[in-house]
């Protein structure tokens, strides 16, 4: 006969049994279970190849795939940080512009004459499109090859547009302080500046080095204007 002290410790040990199998099962379970908290990185890393992603192969063609593969993370890791492809894309060429591709503003912030500041930035250009560890030309330029996307077509179209009128707003000052010549078309002088960078960056994309760029910008200045003693 099984007194009830008995049996108190056999249904006490059972219990105990059942918990700890519970325990283990819930353990192993946890450790097949993907984590929940995203993996960790540096924005700033992540961003930097997300540049030279849009760089070497332009907007359209670099998918989000692509993105997630160079940046190394995932892409709801992308969309959390950065939103959506068009927005990554946004915020590089900000960055862009304030980096490798800020030679021009600073040559028009620092220079003292329209001439200075075009020699400048031509030369700069033929350094910085052609300069190793990263894609070389321009991202401006290059991200806009066959973009079926408008609003950054757009958006590129504009920031190139914006180059050009801030050069012919500096001709236009030197020609009404007499340092080029009043007849001075400033709207015709800065669209060659334009072109002239922009095909630069093609050439540097098909291989010119920077020698062979620096020549054509000597060129290019040839043909600026000059009056009196201003030399520029």
């Amino acid at each position: 006969m099984v007194n009830d002290d008995d049996a108190t410790a056999k249904t006490e040990r059972r219990a105990a049994a059942d918990t700890r199998r519970a325990e283990v099962s819930a353990g192993s379970q946890r450790k097949g279970r993907p984590r929940g908290r995203p993996r960790s990185f540096d924005r700033e890393t992540a961003l930097e190849k997300a540049l030279l992603a849009f760089w070497e192969h332009g907007y359209e063609a670099t998918s989000v795939s692509d993105l997630t593969r160079v940046m190394d993370i995932g892409a709801p890791s992308l969309y959390a940080a950065f939103g959506d492809k068009r927005s990554l894309f946004e915020e590089v060429v900000r960055v862009y512009g304030t980096g490798h591709g800020s030679f021009t503003d600073r040559a028009l912030a620092e220079e003292p004459t329209a001439r200075a500041a075009v020699e400048r930035a031509l030369r700069e250009a033929a350094t910085a499109y052609t300069e190793p560890g990263h894609p070389h030309g321009c991202l401006v330029v290059h991200a806009a090859t066959n973009c079926s996307d408008a609003e950054v077509e757009q958006s590129l179209r504009d920031r190139r547009n914006a180059n050009i009128a801030a050069f012919e707003s500096r001709i236009r000052a030197d020609a009404a302080a007499g340092v080029l010549p009043s007849g001075t078309d400033a709207a015709a002088l800065a669209r060659h500046v334009g072109a002239m960078i922009q095909g630069m960056s093609q050439q540097a994309r098909d291989g010119a080095s920077r020698e062979e760029l620096e020549a054509v910008a000597k060129i290019a200045m040839t043909i600026w204007p000059r009056t009196g003693t201003h030399t520029g």
